[in-house]
């Protein structure tokens, strides 16, 4: 199935979609890209994807947001980091977060935007607050506006995916449209001196369902494909690199895998750039069941993982990265 579309003896390059082939009237068109996106996740776990809610005007204003709250000072910066907030909500310092199983702290310090709890008052009793910037006027409205467009994509992709595994169209949205989502702003600042152990991101697989990132124009994201195989992830200037997580892996029994990948340090002669990068993490509510699908599992697929909720997996997976005490 996956050799119509994917050269799977020479996966070298990341698979190719638009998203604006799901959305035409052509019923042709949009089954070829769920067969697309199947193939491509299921074979190697990451996409490329054209078509998406963001404009490249609102791609701009968010960079110089970012860029602005990133070059303020570090006692600024640091007044907005939330003492046990596990990192869900605001900023958190250069070199804290950690990949699961090292104890060699990341080289990026990050900013999380959730949902807009002013637009979403129901869901104050479930997450936190989003932290306001006082220094940047519109670091937040654009944040939030950046996050819905995300949100949006992803909802429509995992459509796709759902149509994929024989699913209803919709049944991702009744778990995801109030989700504990989150929209990641990530500084990788110049490097001083030789890392000796430390990467800007160390080699690891995301958490929740699917990652939608923005920002992946230049070198250094690369993926481990499925010959162990790593190979670059670079996206063209409209494009979204979009991978599947652990919630997905294991609801689906490891038929569509989460992929491991990774941010390497750029050559010597480059230490002296800053990169910046803006994954959106598509969480659901924390009461949706992982427990593996039952058309994911027969005799050639026994049952991969125990019942567990994302609420669930999502706490075991923050004490293992080092953001929450067990």
């Amino acid at each position: 199935m996956g050799s119509l579309f994917l050269n799977l003896q020479t996966m070298q390059k990341i698979p190719q979609a638009d998203l604006n082939a799901f959305l035409s009237e052509d019923i042709q068109q949009q089954k070829a890209f769920v067969q697309k996106v199947g193939n491509a996740f299921e074979e190697i776990g990451f996409l490329a994807l054209k078509g998406h809610f963001l404009d490249r005007e609102l791609q701009t204003a968010l960079y110089r947001e970012i860029k602005a709250f990133f070059a303020l000072p570090d006692e600024i910066k640091n007044s907005y980091e939330i003492k046990g907030g596990g990192g869900q909500r605001g900023y958190t310092g250069f070199g804290k977060e950690h990949a699961e199983g090292r104890n060699v702290g990341d080289l990026k310090e990050f900013w999380h935007f959730g949902q807009d709890l002013e637009s979403h008052p129901n869901l104050k009793s479930n997450y936190p607050e989003n932290i306001q910037v006082k220094q940047l006027d519109a670091f937040n409205s654009i944040g939030n506006t950046v996050f819905k467009r995300l949100e949006k994509t992803a909802q429509i992709l995992l459509q796709a995916i759902a149509l994929y595994l024989d699913l209803d169209l919709n049944y991702f949205d009744r778990y995801i449209l109030e989700g504990n989502s989150i929209l990641r702003a990530i500084h990788y600042p110049p490097i001083t001196e030789a890392p000796k152990e430390a990467e800007r991101a160390a080699a690891h697989g995301d958490i929740n369902l699917i990652t939608l990132l923005m920002g992946a124009q230049g070198s250094g994201l690369q993926v481990l494909n499925r010959q162990n195989e790593w190979i670059d992830a670079i996206a063209e200037p409209d494009e979204l690199i979009v991978n599947v997580g652990d919630m997905l892996s294991r609801l689906t029994n490891n038929k569509l895998p989460s992929t491991i990948h990774r941010v390497v340090n750029p050559p010597e002669k480059d230490w002296s750039k800053a990169r910046y990068s803006l994954p959106f993490f598509m969480h659901p509510v924390p009461h949706m069941p992982l427990n593996c699908l039952s058309q994911t599992v027969d005799e050639k697929h026994p049952k991969k993982y125990d019942d567990i909720t994302a609420g669930e997996f999502l706490h075991q997976r923050l004490v293992a990265l080092g953001l929450f005490d067990s």
